[in-house]
């Protein structure tokens, strides 16, 4: 059984930066792609960010390309996004996500696995 546990969210302004952790257990995720998801009020959730547990092939929606940054850390099992110069756009439920299959992937069906969420609020 995998279990992805995230952390890290808060109330923040805008321009301020912010790291979400997502600490993974339960297999050996050598050959998973992890990836950030989030779900804004009345939306649905949509892909932020993925990477393969090799650190290869980082992904990014177009909304956070060059504000965000996917990264992990083996040793730890775990993956992080840093967040920067955050938007009031950017509040939502941020959700890690887990596939065995190795590939990055964009849809929210394409995961099997994922954990309970972590808020971030931006105010402006």
């Amino acid at each position: 059984q995998v279990e992805l546990v995230e952390s890290g969210g808060r109330l923040v302004q805008a321009g301020d930066s912010l790291r979400l952790s997502c600490a993974a257990s339960g297999r050996t995720f050598t050959r998973y792609t992890m990836g950030w998801f989030r779900q804004a009020p009345g939306k649905e959730r949509e892909f932020v960010a993925a990477i393969s547990w090799s650190g290869s092939n980082p992904s990014y929606a177009d909304s956070v390309n060059g504000r965000f940054t996917i990264s992990e850390a083996n040793a730890k099992n775990t993956v992080y996004l840093q967040m920067n110069s955050l938007k009031p756009e950017d509040t939502a439920v941020y959700y890690c996500a887990a596939d065995q299959r190795g590939s990055i992937f964009y849809r929210v069906s394409d995961y099997a696995f994922w954990g309970q969420g972590t808020q971030v609020t931006v105010s402006s």
